[in-house]
C-alpha cells in the first residue's frame, strides 16, 4: 500500500482530487477491513457510522465496531419505524455496545400529518419533502452536532443504478464519506452473517429485501426489483445519500 499524508480535518483544502483518485484505486484491492482501517488512519478524524438498521445492517456495524468500538452510529428515527426494526436497533445495540446516537425531526409525527398529511402517499414532491424534514435535517444536524470529519454508510452498488457509480471514497456535503461495502454482493454479506453469526433483520425471512418505513416498504415478490420495495418504485434515494452538486 502507498503510504499517504494523512489529512487534518480542519484543513478541508488538503483534500484534493487526486488524494481521492489514489485512494479509491488502493482500496480497490483491499478487504473491508483494510478500507476501514485505512480510512481510519488517513481521512479526517471525528468518525461515525450511519445506519438504518435495514435487512443485512449487522455486517457495516460489525466491521466498524470491531475496527473502533466507540464510533458513534447514527440512526435517523422518523418515527415509522416497523416494531421489528426498533426490537433490531435493540438487540444489536446490546449485542455490538453500539454507541447509538438517535436523531429525529424536530416536529412530531402527529403534528406533521395535523399540517401536512400524509405526504407519502401524495405526490413525489410531497414524499421529498417528509424525507426532508425527517431524514435529510435530522442527519445534517447529527453530522454537524457530532463534527464529524468522515462518515462511513454501508451502501452498495447493486442495491439500484443511482448507487451503480459510487466510489470508496468521496467529497460528500463538504466530508469524506466512506462506502467500505460498495462492491460487496448479497452472497458476501450472507457469508459474513454466518461467520460471525450475526443476525438479519427479522422481516428478511417475510420477504422484506430493504426495509424502511412502515408506510413505505414493501416484501419484494416475483417479478419486483429492489427499487420497487420501498416509495411504491416512485423514487430510489431518500435523499440521505444525494447531493446535487458534486464538489
Amino acid at each position: 500500500m502507498t503510504k499517504l499524508n494523512p489529512i487534518n480535518s480542519s484543513e478541508d483544502k488538503s483534500i484534493t482530487r487526486g488524494f481521492l483518485w489514489n485512494a479509491n484505486q488502493q482500496l480497490a484491492k483491499l478487504s473491508a477491513e483494510d478500507r476501514i482501517l485505512f480510512s481510519l488512519q488517513y481521512l479526517p478524524d471525528n468518525y461515525a457510522l450511519s445506519s438504518s438498521f435495514g435487512a443485512q445492517s449487522a455486517v457495516s456495524l460489525h466491521l466498524l465496531t470491531q475496527a473502533y468500538p466507540d464510533i458513534p452510529v447514527v440512526l435517523i428515527d422518523t418515527g415509522y419505524l416497523f416494531p421489528e426494526t426498533y426490537q433490531f436497533i435493540d438487540q444489536l445495540t446490546e449485542r455490538l455496545k453500539l454507541n447509538l446516537k438517535v436523531y429525529q425531526s424536530e416536529i412530531s409525527n402527529g403534528w406533521q400529518e395535523a399540517r401536512f398529511g400524509k405526504r407519502w402517499s401524495k405526490s413525489v414532491d410531497d414524499l421529498q419533502d417528509y424525507n426532508q424534514m425527517n431524514k435529510v435535517e435530522p442527519m445534517e444536524r447529527a453530522l454537524a452536532e457530532l463534527n464529524i470529519g468522515t462518515w462511513f454508510a454501508g451502501l452498495r452498488r447493486r442495491q439500484a443504478s443511482t448507487r451503480a457509480n459510487l466510489p470508496f471514497i468521496q467529497l460528500f456535503k463538504k466530508r469524506i464519506k466512506v462506502h467500505p461495502l460498495i462492491d460487496w454482493t448479497n452472497q458476501q454479506l450472507h457469508h459474513y452473517l454466518i461467520k460471525h453469526k450475526l443476525p438479519y433483520h427479522p422481516l428478511w425471512e417475510k420477504g422484506y429485501v430493504s426495509i424502511g418505513d412502515t408506510h413505505s416498504s414493501v416484501p419484494i415478490s416475483a417479478g419486483m426489483s429492489e427499487v420497487q420495495t420501498r416509495f411504491n418504485g416512485r423514487i430510489r434515494e431518500c435523499g440521505l445519500h444525494v447531493e446535487e452538486l458534486n464538489p
